[in-house]
């Protein structure tokens, strides 16, 4: 029997010890020019850090250094785990850019870290670019669990990456202790995370942007142990269709109203068979409705609804309000949604629970 491929691709990365899925920069320039045309000011005059990165081949560092003084950033830090600590090693080998550099030491390559810095025009050259990168071994592997990184998260004000997918929960912890402004890639099933639906349900996490279509392509080292579909050896990328931007920092699509029908208008004409000529189930053990496709919400009901977890990247905040979650009572400290959700017996699928803030007509 075949894999799926929309449900194995991270089972199978998670099984090959493999956390290295590098970004591209098309990916990241898209993603990051959406708070930056929202925002003109958002980056300006700000230290961002890209941990968990490589910074020799990354393509978040290359955005940000070449777009250091259109963004009006003050300092750019970037930092490596040491090849010797990464769960997966793959033959590594140091680029002729760390080769060729006078400070290049043979055995501090394997077990440190490397940090890079970009504040000035080091070349002379008239401007601030990827040219101007300067670098440095870290004392530490660049674990960012180390003090030296955490000094780091501590200096910065936005902290940007595509951490680990093993390490999500730990690594957005890191950044919520410090209290800083983010963007991270991560799976779009983290929003049942115990530690992370919170943050969301207060406004204080929120997806971004997006991927083009939903779909996100990463490069990996890793090409011979996904289902089929999921590596493409024309690109050499591996296709993922349940990685999402999480992030603190507002866009303009947060908050482009979803244009919905009315429930009698869902029932006559929804393209979904399960809403068309039957309508809205109700939950056996809650006063609420259930809405199984986000582009099937009523726009004209007023009471609670039971949607999936794919509508947050829909969700605007001042059509919506988000009242808790089924996956557990600590995503709900009220009691009332946590408990699982039944509709005729059944358990539904991973719900979130919300109401419009206002009717609308």
């Amino acid at each position: 029997m075949k894999k799926s491929a929309s449900n194995s691709n991270l089972t199978q990365a998670k099984n090959a010890k493999n956390d290295e899925f590098y970004t591209q920069y098309q990916d990241i320039e898209k993603e990051v020019m959406a708070y930056f045309e929202y925002n003109k000011d958002v980056f300006r005059g700000k230290t961002i850090l890209l941990p968990c990165d490589d910074p020799e081949w990354s393509n978040f560092t290359k955005f940000f250094a070449q777009n250091f003084e259109r963004l009006g950033l003050k300092k750019l830090i970037s930092t490596s785990y040491a090849p010797d600590s990464k769960r997966y090693k793959y033959g590594y080998q140091p680029s002729l850019f760390e080769v060729n550099d006078a400070q290049f030491d043979e055995t501090k390559t394997q077990i440190k870290g490397k940090i890079f810095t970009l504040t000035r025009d080091k070349s002379g050259d008239g401007k601030i670019d990827v040219d101007d990168l300067e670098w440095s071994y870290m004392q530490d592997d660049g674990d960012f669990r180390s003090s030296e990184v955490i000094a780091l998260r501590n200096e910065a004000d936005i902290i940007i990456t595509n951490p680990p997918f093993s390490l999500f929960r730990e690594f957005l912890a890191w950044i919520v202790e410090a209290k800083k402004d983010f963007l991270l890639i991560g799976n779009m099933n983290a929003i049942t995370y115990k530690e992370v639906f919170p943050l969301i349900k207060e406004d204080k996490m929120w997806l971004g942007n997006g991927f083009n279509g939903g779909n996100a392509y990463f490069s990996s080292p890793i090409t011979n142990d996904y289902a089929e579909g999921v590596f493409n050896p024309e690109t050499g990328l591996v296709k993922f269709r349940n990685v999402v931007w999480f992030t603190n920092l507002d866009h303009g699509r947060r908050h482009e109203k979803l244009p919905l029908m009315t429930m009698e208008d869902n029932i006559k004409f929804n393209k979904h068979k399960e809403i068309q000529g039957k309508g809205y189930q109700k939950y056996d053990n809650y006063d609420a409705i259930e809405v199984p496709f986000t582009d099937s919400i009523p726009s004209d009901f007023d009471g609670v609804m039971g949607v999936p977890i794919s509508f947050l990247d829909k969700f605007d905040p001042d059509q919506f309000e988000i009242l808790g979650s089924n996956r557990g009572v600590e995503q709900d400290p009220n009691g009332i949604f946590g408990r699982g959700s039944y509709v005729d017996g059944k358990e539904t699928f991973k719900r979130i629970f919300i109401r419009h803030r206002r009717v609308i007509k």
